[in-house]
């Protein structure tokens, strides 16, 4: 045979690695993204017009994320804010609503504090999906009935499921500190 089909033998040799190489390494990004941010990987990927855009996206809050101071509250403040939120819980049974909003600013000082941005809610949202894919969810539920019951769409069973949502969130928030104690 002639050089010139052994070259292109090579070339196309090349070109076939090539594809395995970039198929298996998004693959690999795939599978690491969706182990990493769970439901968030569906929710996200059902939003964006193009898988790669919805991976692009995950991507960039995790980028965005490891700007951050992230921090684990001390056993005092962890003690502060759980007495606040069995205040705001207690006052649920006499001022839903009020409770509702407070629950929503305690949230925010917890993360504020913790190190994370609280800009605007999307943004926020979309910085906790990076550490906890498993109840963001809860969190936008929540913000949502908040929104509703503003604007006297909500029924005062909506409120509690999202203090509940509000909860579960909050619960992570102010508890991964002791999580990480007892892992050490």
């Amino acid at each position: 045979m002639d050089t010139w089909v052994w070259i292109l033998i090579g070339i196309g040799a090349a070109v076939v690695v090539l594809a395995i190489v970039w198929s298996l390494v998004r693959a690999r990004r795939t599978k690491q993204l969706r182990e990493g941010f769970g439901p968030e990987y569906d929710r996200v990927a059902a939003d964006a017009p193009t898988k790669r855009e919805a991976e692009s996206e995950l991507q960039a809050r995790r980028e965005r994320h490891e700007q951050f101071d992230i921090k684990d509250l001390s056993p005092e403040r962890r003690e502060e804010y759980q007495a606040r939120w069995t205040e705001v819980q207690a006052s649920f049974v006499d001022e839903p609503d009020k409770a509702i909003a407070r629950a929503d600013s305690l949230i925010q000082e917890v993360m504020r504090e913790r190190g994370y941005p609280v800009d605007d809610f999307d943004t926020r949202a979309a910085d906790l999906s990076v550490d906890y894919p498993d109840v963001v969810e809860n969190y936008r539920a929540a913000h949502g009935t908040r929104i509703a019951h503003e604007r006297g769409k909500s029924t005062t069973e909506d409120l509690r499921k999202a203090i509940q949502h509000y909860r579960a969130l909050f619960a992570e928030l102010v508890d991964t500190g002791t999580r990480e104690e007892v892992r050490s």
